[in-house]
């Protein structure tokens, strides 16, 4: 059971570690420096804020842990048209633009814009608190119930609020006007994955009908 846990434990971190390796690799190596400033803050703080995550929740909620490394899909579902992944754009495209001088962003930009990456991602926190059924994945699991508190009485869909406001401000956090175009992907991405995950729901989730009345806005208020 001991060496069990130990494993567990290595699995859990391992998935944090490597998402950072990557995020490094591809935000310095197209800026050819290390000497790529914003990009240290964003990386760093975002770092900080991951082990975080699975730390707390290793020992809170394991069980939602296992659920965000899922990948594999049992609904089928209507999947986006795959230029809106070009959003990922938006994470390379800085590099790029520190390199070659395309843009000049104020500080007070870029340390504001970290502020609501990093805002974004403890809300994001704040929902898988609140909600241990926040999959990585469309579907509905056997004891899951609909939940209407904490971010979930704002908007339907909170974690999809949090993402979008990272991926947004991501590029003016990371010093670059360039990238907020590809970025911009990431709206019509969600509204579609918002909507195909709403089917499932209302189909097999009780009482997802009624908590959809009672909160009328999927993922930001007063708009959508």
């Amino acid at each position: 059971m001991e060496e069990n846990t130990k494993l567990s434990k290595r699995k859990a971190y391992l998935f944090p570690i490597i998402i950072m390796i990557v995020m490094g690799v591809i935000i310095f190596l197209p800026a050819g420096s290390f000497w790529f400033w914003q990009a240290w803050i964003w990386w760093l703080g975002l770092s900080v804020l991951m082990i975080f995550t699975t730390a707390f929740f290793l020992k809170k909620s394991p069980e939602l842990l296992a659920r965000r490394m899922k990948f594999n899909e049992k609904e089928i579902t209507r999947k986006p048209p795959a230029i809106l992944n070009l959003y990922f754009l938006g994470f390379i495209i800085p590099g790029f633009d520190f390199r070659f001088h395309w843009s000049s962003v104020p500080l007070w930009i870029i340390i504001t814009s970290n502020a609501i990456v990093f805002l974004g991602y403890i809300f994001i926190i704040l929902v898988f608190k609140e909600n241990s059924f926040a999959s990585t994945v469309i579907q509905v699991e056997q004891k899951q119930q609909v939940i209407t508190t904490g971010p979930y009485a704002i908007v339907r869909h909170p974690m999809y609020l949090g993402m979008l406001l990272m991926s947004l401000f991501s590029p003016l956090a990371l010093g670059s006007y360039w990238a907020i175009i590809p970025s911009l992907m990431i709206i019509p991405s969600l509204i579609l994955r918002i909507k195909s995950e709403e089917e499932v729901l209302l189909k097999s989730l009780p009482g997802y009908n009624d908590y959809c009345l009672k909160t009328c806005y999927r993922l930001i208020p007063s708009i959508w």
